[in-house]
């Protein structure tokens, strides 16, 4: 991967900044939206979606999906109406550069950073906090997570609160995709880091106290990079592609990261009562995303479930190298270390999303983004399909409903108040209109998804292309 030189960066020529990921600057509010079709009554809480969104012209280097300020967007359903607010994430340093009224710090791979005349020497020399990849809620928190630093904290009407370390258990921060046990409601998170320790899990209880700080992991000996996890009854479950980063390469105008594919993949399996890791190893691929994971009763293995790819690739980068997803399944002994990997489906996939209910444990609805290949010069990123896996009856199609024109995000899952089943509810997900920039939500019924969206709800500005979002209940 090579990285952008500071001197010549010019964002106008930055894909990841134009067409549906064209960043907005508005702050707005709809108290009423337009709806094409009909919502259902029962759809009572808000979808929330975090992703990156340069609040000024970037400077340095602008690398998707690693780079760009946190917004948040926001429909709240109830009785059949919604409402519409969008709220950038205010770190201290998306502050600093409100008050100078452009950009400071340059994108993560430029190594550009301000210095104390500028935002004063607390924050100079620093990097900046891109709480910009997914949002949770937990203990009655709301947090906008970044890849591996402090989430912050925002309110139920997206004002920003400030950095959440669990009570200072955990000031290092998680990465951006923690896992929550809907049977224990434990958290479990992990964090990488540049230094020792490298890597490092932890547990949160449902309350928000930190029972199991951070905790290293054995057999992690210099920096990598991890995107997401698994959670299983007994494990949690960590997949080391070969993505080391090499700091001194940067600052000498190289590479921060480097693709090894020689020294393979390997899976963690933690032990959530802290005992030994066990390792599985097997050749190198790279995974974003999880879908699920789960124990066996039969011999005690783990099913993982994920999208692979053949390589990492950040910005659209792939090495010259041809590098599509496919939804994949291993199978790991925990006693022997031995991995069987198989393939599920060879589109091209990614933000696979489950009825976050079934989290460890054994699910049937699988909900991607898609590639139907029906549309040229997609970026990474992009996509212009939703497709359905039933996993418990194998060989089954998909399901596919193409959008056309509309360029679409990962689903989410709204579950039928009082069912149990992921096929009484319904997905959602923001789409924008290429031809015009427009943007809405759409809403299936996840009985029969493919069908199309049963309702069609009208966002009074575009919204970007982003990253991940979840759908929040109304509490009791």
């Amino acid at each position: 991967m090579t990285v952008p030189a500071a001197r010549s960066f010019d964002p106008l020529r930055v894909a990841h900044l134009s067409g549906p990921f064209t960043p907005v600057t508005e702050e707005v509010d709809e108290v009423r939206l337009e709806v094409d079709g009909r919502l259902p009554d029962d759809l009572d809480g808000v979808y929330l979606r975090n992703g990156p969104n340069p609040r000024f012209t970037p400077i340095g280097s602008y690398l998707f999906p690693v780079d760009g300020d946190g917004m948040l967007h926001r429909v709240w359903f109830e009785q059949g109406t919604a409402r519409y607010r969008n709220r950038f994430v205010r770190t201290p340093a998306l502050l600093a550069e409100e008050k100078a009224g452009r950009a400071l710090w340059g994108g993560i791979t430029s190594m550009i950073t301000p210095g104390p005349d500028e935002v004063g020497p607390e924050l100079a020399h620093t990097f900046k906090n891109l709480p910009d990849i997914n949002v949770i809620r937990h203990a009655g928190r709301l947090m906008a997570l970044a890849e591996s630093d402090c989430p912050f904290r925002v309110t139920a009407e997206l004002e920003t609160v400030g950095k959440e370390t669990f009570g200072g258990a955990l000031p290092a921060g998680i990465t951006a995709h923690p896992k929550i046990d809907p049977v224990t409601g434990e958290m479990a998170v992990f964090c990488y880091a540049l230094e020792p320790p490298y890597l490092t899990w932890s547990l949160i209880a449902p309350d928000g106290t930190v029972p199991r700080g951070p905790t290293p992991v054995d057999g992690v000996d210099e920096p990598m990079m991890i995107h997401d996890m698994a959670l299983t009854g007994r494990y949690v479950v960590l997949v080391l592609g070969p993505v080391f980063f090499d700091l001194s390469a940067a600052l000498s105008g190289g590479s921060l990261i480097d693709w090894r594919p020689e020294a393979g993949t390997r899976v963690a399996l933690i032990p959530r009562d802290g005992s030994p890791v066990r390792w599985a190893e097997d050749e190198a691929f790279w995974l974003w995303h999880t879908v699920n994971a789960h124990d066996t009763d039969r011999d005690g293995s783990v099913v993982l479930e994920y999208v692979e790819w053949s390589r990492l690739s950040l910005g659209g980068d792939t090495g010259g190298e041809r590098n599509r997803s496919r939804l994949m399944r291993a199978v790991i002994d925990p006693a022997t270390g031995r991995m069987r990997r198989s393939a599920l489906d060879d589109a091209g996939i990614e933000f696979p999303r489950i009825d976050d209910r079934a989290i460890g444990r054994r699910h049937r609805q699988v909900a991607v983004a898609a590639d139907s290949g029906r549309t040229p010069g997609l970026l990474p990123g992009e996509y212009d399909a939703l497709r359905w896996y039933d996993t418990r009856e194998p060989g089954t199609p998909s399901r596919t409903w193409h959008g056309g024109d509309l360029a679409v995000g990962e689903p989410s899952f709204a579950p039928r108040p009082g069912s149990a089943d992921d096929r009484q509810g319904y997905w959602m997900t923001f789409a924008t209109d290429r031809r015009n920039g427009s943007s809405c939500l759409l809403v299936f019924a996840a009985e029969d998804p493919a069908q199309g969206p049963i309702a069609r709800v009208r966002i009074p500005v575009r919204v970007p292309l982003g990253l991940h979002g979840a759908w929040l209940p109304t509490e009791e």
